[in-house]
């Protein structure tokens, strides 16, 4: 008992004595920081609002800290006696910077800021005076190598995806289908934050589009003519989504969530946390879409050589759809010392979906009367797992632009899809088709990029990257034979592996001489692909393909009247159009619509293109012009041949060939312009037209060749109009135009779309709620005919209808009360771009 009681005493005593440690230490610790007061004011000694005042421990950034003063100027905050470089920033006033030794509580007095306006050069009390620039936030500029848009004024997309912003994107149209083109060529390669990323899929696709939030998107890169530094391919050009970082100390987030119609829902949010050297951050979220659309094509066959009608077949297409997505990515950044920074990020993505399609299918004779009917229906399920992680090392040699930057990227998606087609005939069934896919993407991207200055106005970059890519295809086909029982389809099933390592290696010189700015570079790249088929009976074959390609790039500036607000651009690059990985698949992967497959070609080989622009950039205060003429020449042009699968056969079968040539030429025109203080405007127009040369011939197939000789022109124009109604209010009425075009085997007519948007902060500042009507008068589809040997076919197609959306967005930015304000916060602008956080990956 007593040794109970002596075990209990020491317990207590050694208990006691640690709190007492530890309240001491707490004690010591607090009584390292010290009170600090002071005000801010101007030169006529008037307390100075709402200033940023920033002090900056030189010995140690974690003892960093910063304050905003009240209404009467004044502030204050505890601090750690210590060296500290104080930043004040303030609204209308030069950025003021002075160095201060703080070792005890007290009030530092009166610090003087100048006013932007002031005619004086002179110092006041030891504060060195840098001008800042406070513009407006404007959507779109023009730089050297590219053109950059600022979707944060853009109201229409609020609370929807990436699809959306890309609808109002300058140069950049998205069709009924979600198929992205850059002056009318949908070649386009999507890069996240500078590289390839399992957001958008290894392989592109609408679906991929739809996933990524509009709210964690901080701008758009548009690309149209690419420098050495940026990989070859996608002739179309490059587009570079930037998504949101960490701009503030402290915590820093937002939640938006959204409601639609079909309906659509979706809850994102973007968190970031940082202090000191550190940055933390996580964002994602997830949403459930809901889809309709119709398709329907009436077909005329007829014999080539008399032109005479043989008979009809029509088909009526109605799909619903529907879909769950979430992604998430988290990591960090650090500062390892002043100049070298260390990041490290992994990501999620999930993407599943459910779809019902029933097609009528009608036969008719010559005369127009009814031969069949029958309706196909078929329902499919698909589900996409990526994942991602990025590693990436940055090192500044000194603070003249001497940089070096390396990073690594491990990428794996895999997607499962499964399709269950049923025909019947009179409610009777009497055919059906059963597929399976089993896809897996895997990607390695490491790159090395190097700048060194060169002088003040010259700088010399230079880089490696290597790609390796693995897409492994399993496909099971099925179908019912005469007594409606399933078997496979040896023809139509398989596995192929596709394998492809890219090295490359660019430098680049960039510099100016009076008012001639220039930039030259050259890339070189190595191609290595095998590709592995295998069917399920036991046959193999393999194709290998090996090629190297120079890819050298011109950029040219000249400053009109030494302004360079006012310039005359000029450039050239050559690039590449490999082909996807499944457009080399020898055999259709899929049964479901046995009346028109797709089904590719191994002997597929890259198209080459030489590019040409030349622009004139006015940039002002009030507005911003950009008319540039371009011109493309394409060699071993990639077309899309639709033909029967045998003479008078109604089965029709799409594949890929290099036929000829083609010619690209066109006005793109941008224009942005602040006409009132209530009302904006952003247009865009693109006059394009082609001339193409080249036939194909198949003689197990057709009686003639077919010719892609042909020319055409047509054009896009885009008409934003912004409105603002008071300080909270801001309303957008879009106009979209598509003009027809015709090719050497389509014609397609023109189409027009109207959209309207609207929102309103709140919360003071803190929310914003946001409405939107995406096709107010329901124009959206496209009427295409289509021209080939023995037949004659219109079609129309709407991939969706009107939709409705409101979105509620809730901003908590602890930073705000740190850092800096640039400028005065327009309530009306809504310039939440610059604020809102997300990952640096």
């Amino acid at each position: 008992m007593t040794n109970k009681i002596e075990i209990s005493s020491i317990i207590k005593k050694r208990t006691l004595g640690l709190s007492f440690v530890l309240g001491a230490a707490s004690l010591a610790f607090a009584q390292q920081k010290v009170n600090v007061s002071g005000k801010i004011v101007d030169q006529q000694n008037n307390a100075v609002p709402y200033a940023s005042v920033t002090f900056s421990n030189k010995a140690n950034k974690l003892f960093s800290d910063a304050a905003l003063t009240d209404e009467k100027g004044a502030y204050q905050l505890q601090l750690s006696p210590g060296n500290y470089d104080i930043s004040i920033e303030a609204i209308d006033f030069k950025k003021s910077m002075l160095n201060k030794q703080i070792s005890a509580a007290g009030n530092l007095g009166n610090f003087t800021v100048i006013s932007e306006s002031s005619s004086t050069n002179g110092k006041t009390q030891d504060i060195e005076g840098v001008t800042i620039t406070a513009a407006s936030t404007k959507p779109y500029r023009v730089e050297l190598d590219k053109k950059v848009y600022d979707p944060s004024t853009d109201i229409i997309s609020k609370g929807g995806n990436l699809q959306d912003v890309l609808t109002n994107v300058p140069s950049v149209s998205v069709d009924t289908d979600g198929t992205v083109s850059m002056r009318g060529n949908s070649n386009v390669k999507f890069l996240i934050n500078g590289k390839p990323s399992a957001l958008l899929g290894i392989d592109s696709g609408a679906n991929a589009l739809q996933s990524i939030p509009a709210d964690q998107i901080e701008r758009i890169e548009v690309i149209t003519n690419p420098s050495s530094k940026f990989e070859a391919s996608g002739t179309a050009g490059i587009l570079n989504i930037i998504l949101k970082k960490s701009k503030g100390m402290g915590f820093n987030g937002s939640v938006v969530g959204s409601l639609g119609y079909l309906p659509t829902t979706s809850l994102n949010t973007n968190l970031s946390w940082k202090k000191g050297d550190w940055t933390w951050f996580l964002n994602g979220g997830g949403g459930y879409r809901k889809g309709e659309g119709k398709s329907d094509s009436d077909t005329r066959f007829f014999d080539p050589l008399t032109l005479a009608t043989t008979r009809y077949f029509e088909q009526n297409s109605r799909n619903k759809s529907e879909s769950n997505n979430y992604n998430a990515t988290a990591g960090f950044n650090v500062d390892l010392t002043e100049k070298t920074s260390f990041n490290l990020s992994g990501m999620i993505r999930n993407f599943s979906s459910n779809s019902d399609n029933k097609v009528d299918n009608i036969n008719y004779d010559a005369a127009r009367v009814l031969n069949s009917y029958s309706q196909t229906t078929a329902l499919g399920n698909s589900s996409n797992l990526s994942l991602q992680g990025d590693v990436g090392l940055d090192h500044k040699f000194n603070d003249k632009g001497h940089n070096i930057s390396l990073s690594l990227s491990l990428q794996n998606s895999n997607n499962k899809s499964t399709e269950d087609s049923k025909e019947y005939n009179q409610s009777v069934f009497e055919y059906g088709t059963l597929g399976n896919n089993n896809t897996v993407n895997k990607s390695v991207i490491g790159k090395v990029d190097y700048e060194l200055p060169l002088g003040e106005k010259s700088k010399l970059e230079a880089g490696y990257r290597i790609d390796k890519n693995t897409n492994d295809y399993d496909f099971l086909n099925s179908e019912t034979d005469l007594s409606l029982k399933y078997g496979i389809v040896d023809a139509y099933s398989g596995n192929t592996v596709y394998d492809e390592t890219i090295n490359a290696g660019y430098a680049q010189f960039k510099s100016k001489f009076d008012k001639l700015g220039y930039q030259l570079g050259l890339r070189a790249e190595n191609s290595n692909i095998n590709i592995e088929y295998q069917s399920l009976s036991g046959n193999t074959s393999n194709k290998k393909k090996d090629y190297t390609g120079f890819f050298p790039s011109v950029f040219l500036s000249y400053d009109l009247e030494g302004d360079r607000n006012d310039q005359l651009l000029l450039n050239y690059s050559r690039r590449i159009n490999r082909p996807r990985s499944w457009f080399l698949i020898p055999y259709p992967t899929s049964l479901a619509n046995r009346q028109n497959l797709f089904r590719g070609n191994e002997d597929l080989n890259p198209s080459y293109v030489d590019s040409f622009e030349l622009g004139y950039a006015v940039q002002k205060k009030k507005f911003t012009i950009n008319p540039t003429l371009y011109y493309r020449k394409t060699t071993d042009d990639v077309k899309f041949v639709l033909l029967s699968q045998s003479i008078g056969s109604d089965v029709l079968v799409t594949s890929p060939y290099n036929v000829g040539n083609q010619a690209n030429y066109g006005l793109d025109l941008n224009l942005t312009a602040d006409l009132f203080p209530w009302y904006k405007i952003m247009a865009s127009a693109d006059l394009y037209g082609y001339k193409s040369e080249g036939s194909y011939f198949d003689p197990s197939r057709m009686q003639t060749p077919l010719s892609f000789d042909g020319s055409g022109f047509s054009t896009r124009i885009r008409l934003t109009n912004s409105f603002k109604i008071d300080k909270t209010l801001n309303m957008q009425l879009q106009g979209f135009y598509r003009g027809g075009e015709k090719t050497a085997s389509s014609t397609s007519k023109d189409m027009y779309v109207l959209n309207f948007g609207a929102n309103k902060t709140i919360w003071k500042n803190n929310g914003t709620i946001a409405f939107n009507i995406q096709d107010i008068l329901g124009t959206r589809g496209r009427n295409t005919t289509s021209l080939g040997p023995g037949y004659e076919r219109d079609s129309y197609m709407r991939w969706s209808p009107r939709t409705f959306n409101i979105s509620l967005t809730y901003r908590f930015k602890q930073g705000e009360k740190i850092d800096a304000p640039k400028k005065k916060k327009d309530i009306n602008a809504n310039s939440q771009g610059a604020d809102d956080q997300g990952p640096p990956m």
